[in-house]
């Protein structure tokens, strides 16, 4: 599994990452360092295929870099507890509930000021009048 045939372009193909951010991923050690061909371009194996694809899916769950750091250590220590995970996740959970609670408040506001429209022109824009004053 450790065979190193992937090149950064097809790497990127296969995990949907674009190169650029796969070289920053290795340049802040969440990706090891590649090995190089003799003509001297970046060689992956599928081990990191599978730990980009890590990152890839951590990310789009919202966990921040230094997590997915986090995340990672704890995965590459197989014969650890899984308690630090649960504990990391359960963060990661806290926040986005935190987060909904926000947008919802906002979809409130929003509303709201939807409903204050009576059409008619900009200078009677009670929604205009809304947003310039202090809350």
């Amino acid at each position: 599994m450790h065979k190193n045939n992937h090149t950064i372009g097809q790497l990127a193909d296969r995990t949907g990452i674009k190169p650029v951010t796969i070289r920053y991923y290795e340049k802040i050690g969440l990706l090891p360092e590649a090995t190089r061909s003799e003509s001297g371009y970046r060689l992956y194996s599928d081990t990191d295929h599978f730990r980009l694809l890590f990152i890839r899916r951590s990310r789009a769950l919202g966990f921040s870099l230094g997590d997915i750091r986090e995340l990672l250590s704890l995965a590459d220590s197989q014969q650890e507890s899984c308690a630090g995970v649960d504990a990391k996740v359960e963060q990661q959970l806290e926040q986005v509930r935190s987060r909904l609670k926000d947008l919802r408040a906002m979809e409130q506001e929003l509303k709201r000021l939807s409903a204050c429209c009576a059409g008619g022109v900009i200078m009677d824009c009670r929604i205009i009048e809304t947003l310039s004053c202090e809350a």
